[in-house]
């Protein structure tokens, strides 16, 4: 069996906290599974932090340093949650995904990992097993006693880029060490840039259809056809409750050629809902010392900050929305 870079990541919050049906039925996906976090590689842990925190207005949370892979965390008033990855010393320990994610990123910055979070992660793992899935044994921590998180993940990767499902205990935050404490809880997820919610992580590939088939099959359906002309992309916008997947695949020259030609399937960006739209363009203007011009997005109003030399994948903020599908928009 193969641990996914997740796994690993995994083992890192745990130094931070100290049977197939007869017929096999769609994955019940809806309503209880949300996309819920990356994992995203910087080219070391403290610049991959001063970007998120100078540049883009995050604030970021303590990780812990393990085996020389350092963690640390970006969480979101909707419970979602950014996990920072970088290397610290010359000889890492790495599981064999974290392997392969470093070998595909050229020992980079990028992100090729991201979860599903589900309240119904039995019923899935089952699901998935019945249609002949390669699902992992669960995982689970921080221990026994203390219960956080539990975890499936693939031998076999699905998608393009790399997923796991996963649920947490109530009250279970990696980023702090008494998640009883409400103050700071509400605190660690106040942004300088106004960030609110994750909408959307994007999956670029050569051929979209081919996610959006994998998707439909796992029980994610509805995909909606989407062109993002910001990143010369076309592809599908697939709901997945509150939030959306983007399977998508170049069109015509942009940033996902460039991406797929310098690096292959990845993720290519990352969606967020903002309070102020504005603020957050000021805060990266003045990070990048350069001037942004707003567009049309799938969700409104949006800007894309010029992370991909910094980050080996863009960060688009929108304004919030008000309720509904997240694909309602997708066909712009």
């Amino acid at each position: 069996m193969r641990l996914t870079p997740f796994v690993s990541a995994c083992l890192l919050c745990l130094g931070a906290a100290q049977a197939s049906a007869a017929t096999p039925a769609p994955t019940p996906a809806a309503p209880t599974t949300r996309l819920d976090h990356i994992l995203l590689w910087g080219h070391g842990i403290d610049q991959v932090t001063s970007v998120m925190a100078v540049k883009l207005g995050f604030q970021v949370r303590p990780g812990r340093d393990p085996d020389g892979v350092a963690n640390r965390y970006i969480r979101f008033s909707d419970s979602s949650f950014i996990e920072l990855l970088g290397i610290t010393r010359a000889d890492p320990k790495f599981d064999p995904g974290m392997k392969e994610d470093q070998q595909a990123l050229k020992g980079g910055a990028g992100s090729r990992t991201f979860g599903f979070r589900s309240s119904s992660l039995d019923a899935i793992h089952q699901s998935l097993q019945a249609l002949h899935y390669a699902v992992t044994p669960f995982f689970s921590g921080p221990d026994s006693a203390k219960p956080g998180w539990r975890l499936f993940a693939f031998d076999r990767a699905p998608l393009s880029s790399n997923t796991f499902f996963i649920d947490y205990a109530a009250g279970y935050a990696p980023d702090q060490f008494d998640p009883t404490n409400v103050d700071d809880y509400r605190v660690t997820r106040e942004h300088p840039n106004s960030a609110r919610a994750l909408s959307s992580i994007w999956l670029v590939s050569g051929d979209a259809d081919a996610d959006r088939r994998q998707l439909e099959k796992m029980g994610f359906g509805h995909a909606v056809p989407v062109k993002l002309a910001a990143v010369g992309a076309k592809g599908f916008c697939v709901p997945v409750g509150p939030t959306a997947l983007l399977a998508l695949e170049p069109d015509g020259a942009g940033l996902a050629k460039q991406t797929i030609a310098n690096g292959g399937p990845r993720i290519l960006g990352v969606s967020y809902a903002v309070a102020d739209l504005e603020r957050a363009q000021r805060w990266v203007e003045r990070g990048y010392e350069r001037k942004l011009v707003s567009y049309r997005g799938l969700s409104g109003e949006s800007i894309l900050a010029p992370t991909q030399d910094d980050l080996g994948l863009s960060i688009e903020f929108h304004a919030m929305q008000p309720g509904g599908s997240p694909c309602t928009t997708a066909s712009r």
